[in-house]
């Protein structure tokens, strides 16, 4: 999700790390075990009047596979399952009601795997997993690719 949100105006940092497991100060090999209860998540640091909440919701929801509650494409494992964390009631409300708005469109309620969880302690990823995503993608580009 680093490389998704990184280049979206006014969103200024997007930060990897792991979060809503029961251990404290999760490593990677220790969360990618799934034994941790975390996610692997990002943090979006944003600016409000470049963009809203509902706008970086209608971005995560394009960028995932709603759908899947065993994982996000070939990543498999409960640390992969989508979430969305939120830091007040007002972000729980408009997140519940984007999720429902699309099982609405899909006609398809309580399919949406994706879960709407408060927030709890959210710790910072190693400085290589920081930088893993936009390598990928730096890697990955091709002259004229889109």
């Amino acid at each position: 999700m680093i490389e998704v949100f990184s280049e979206v105006p006014g969103v200024l940092e997007v930060i990897s790390g792991y979060t809503g497991g029961w251990k404290h100060n999760p490593t990677y090999e220790e969360v990618a075990t799934g034994e941790t209860g975390h996610f692997e998540a990002v943090m979006i640091i944003y600016d409000p009047s470049r963009i809203s909440y509902e706008g970086l919701l209608e971005i995560f929801w394009r960028s995932i596979d709603f759908m899947d509650a065993g994982g996000q494409f070939a990543d498999r494992g409960t640390q992969y399952r989508t979430a969305i964390f939120y830091m007040n009631e007002d972000q729980r409300i408009r997140a519940t009601a984007s999720k429902k708005k699309i099982e609405k469109a899909l006609n398809a309620s309580n399919m949406v795997a994706t879960l709407i969880l408060k927030a709890s302690k959210f710790y910072k990823a190693e400085r290589i997993h920081q930088l893993t995503a936009r390598k990928k993608v730096q890697n990955e580009a091709t002259p004229g690719s889109v």
